[in-house]
C-alpha cells in the first residue's frame, strides 16, 4: 500500500511540476507592459501599503513574501520581466503581503508554526530512523516522537493552502481591477496560478501519505 501512494504522489509530483514549467514558459512568452517589480509595487501602493519593500532574488522559483522583513523576494527573472507569467507570480506575493496588513488569520497561524517545523523538519527523520532501526520500547517510543514532529510538518503543508489559495484569489482579483490583464490575459494568469497552487496540494498529500505509513508501521509495531 505504502509503495503506492509513494508511487502515485511521486507521479503526481512530476505531472504538476512539468505542468507548472510548460504553462510559464509559454506565458513567459506573451509581453506586458510592466516588469515583475513595477507590477508588485503598483500593487501595494494601489492597497495602500507602504512598508513593505520589492526587492531580487536569485534562484528560479525562490519567489516568496517574507513577514518578518516585510519583503517581497522576487526571483530575478521575474523581478526583471515584463511577461504574464512574472505579474502573476509579482501579484501573487504581493497578496500574501496584503494577507499580512490584513492579519489573514492562516497566514498568522503558520507564521508562529514556521519556528516549530523548523526545528521538527531537521530532526523527525533521523528520530524515525532512530525509532525503525531499534526493534525496542525506546525505539518504539523514538517513532511516535518522529511521528508527531512529521505531523507538525504535515500540518503545515495543510495550513499553507488556504493561504496560498487565497493570495492567488486576491492576485487576480486586482490584476484585472487595475486593468493588468483583459480578458485573454486575465485566463493566463488564472492557469498559471491554479498550476503553481497544484505544486502545494500534491505536497501536502504526499506528506500526509507518508505520515499514514508512519502510524501504521507503529500501529503495527504496538500490536
Amino acid at each position: 500500500m505504502y509503495w503506492i501512494l509513494f508511487i502515485g504522489t511521486a507521479l503526481a509530483s512530476w505531472l504538476v511540476s512539468a505542468n507548472l514549467k510548460r504553462k510559464f514558459k509559454a506565458y513567459s512568452q506573451i509581453p506586458l507592459g510592466l516588469t515583475g517589480r513595477e507590477i508588485a509595487e503598483k500593487m501595494l501602493r494601489d492597497n495602500e501599503i507602504d512598508d513593505v519593500k520589492v526587492v531580487s532574488t536569485e534562484g528560479m522559483l525562490t519567489d516568496h513574501y517574507n513577514p518578518a522583513t516585510k519583503t517581497v523576494n522576487l526571483s530575478e527573472s521575474v523581478y526583471i520581466s515584463s511577461n504574464i507569467a512574472a505579474a502573476a507570480v509579482a501579484a501573487h506575493e504581493c497578496g500574501h503581503a496584503l494577507q499580512h496588513a490584513k492579519a489573514y488569520a492562516p497566514l498568522n497561524l503558520r507564521s508562529k508554526l514556521v519556528p516549530i517545523v523548523s526545528f521538527s523538519s531537521q530532526w523527525m527523520q533521523w528520530v524515525i530512523l532512530a525509532g525503525l532501526l531499534m526493534v525496542n520500547q525506546i525505539g518504539t517510543t523514538l517513532l511516535l516522537v518522529g511521528i508527531i514532529l512529521f505531523g507538525l510538518t504535515t500540518l503545515f503543508s495543510f495550513i499553507t493552502l488556504p493561504v496560498e489559495i487565497d493570495a492567488s484569489r486576491r492576485a487576480l482579483i486586482w490584476l484585472s481591477d487595475s486593468g493588468i490583464t483583459n480578458i485573454e490575459t486575465h485566463d493566463k494568469a488564472k492557469g498559471a496560478l491554479k498550476a503553481a497552487a497544484y505544486t502545494y496540494v500534491v505536497a501536502a498529500l504526499g506528506s500526509l501519505a507518508t505520515l499514514l505509513y508512519y502510524i501504521m508501521v507503529f500501529t503495527g509495531r504496538r500490536n
